[in-house]
């Protein structure tokens, strides 16, 4: 039954995922929010008189440390312990959803940087690099004139520029019968 109300109440929600008869995830947040995360819940075979499984080892939480998905599932044990013996699936994803600030308060997102100790040596080289590809290649003017005229007009190489002269070949002796 509670099944059924899980199907309805999140249909059309983008978060609510099912995985399987028992298992079910949740999107708390937006996926492009820093401190988004997904719950997953599985019910065991006593449900709801049992606990039912939590767990945050999904992919989507790897940028969250363990220290903070602990504190995730430890207050939402506290919630189960609350409603024991009744349908909890719905409660526990929306407490998640509810408390996402309070949940999330201790993680601190990624950044792209590299953080040094006292030597700058690594972030000094990314940034002579891009110094470097910022550069365009500077042609003289012979070169310039060069290119124009082997390319045509659209800048492109004419048909069979590369292309090996077969009787050039023939005569150099290039062919695989000289044994």
């Amino acid at each position: 039954m509670e099944l059924e109300a899980l199907r309805s109440i999140y249909e059309g929600d983008e978060g609510f995922k099912e995985l399987g008869p028992t298992e079910f995830q949740y999107r708390v947040a937006d996926a492009g929010d820093p401190k988004a995360f997904l719950v997953e819940i599985s019910w065991p075979e006593t449900y709801p008189e049992t606990a039912p499984n939590i767990s945050m080892n999904a992919f989507f939480n790897n940028h969250i440390s363990q220290a903070v998905k602990q504190g995730i599932i430890k207050k939402l044990q506290e919630q189960v312990e609350a409603n024991l013996g009744t349908s909890m699936t719905y409660t526990l994803f929306e407490y998640a959803k509810d408390n996402k600030e309070e949940l999330m308060e201790t993680h601190q997102p990624f950044t792209n940087s590299i953080t040094l100790g006292s030597d700058n040596t690594v972030e000094t080289s990314i940034i002579q690099s891009n110094k470097k590809k910022d550069k365009k290649e500077q042609l003289t003017k012979a070169q310039k004139r060069k290119l124009a005229d082997k390319t045509d007009h659209r800048g492109e190489l004419p048909r069979g520029w590369n292309w090996v002269d077969v009787i050039k070949l023939s005569k150099t002796g290039g062919s695989a019968e000289d044994d």
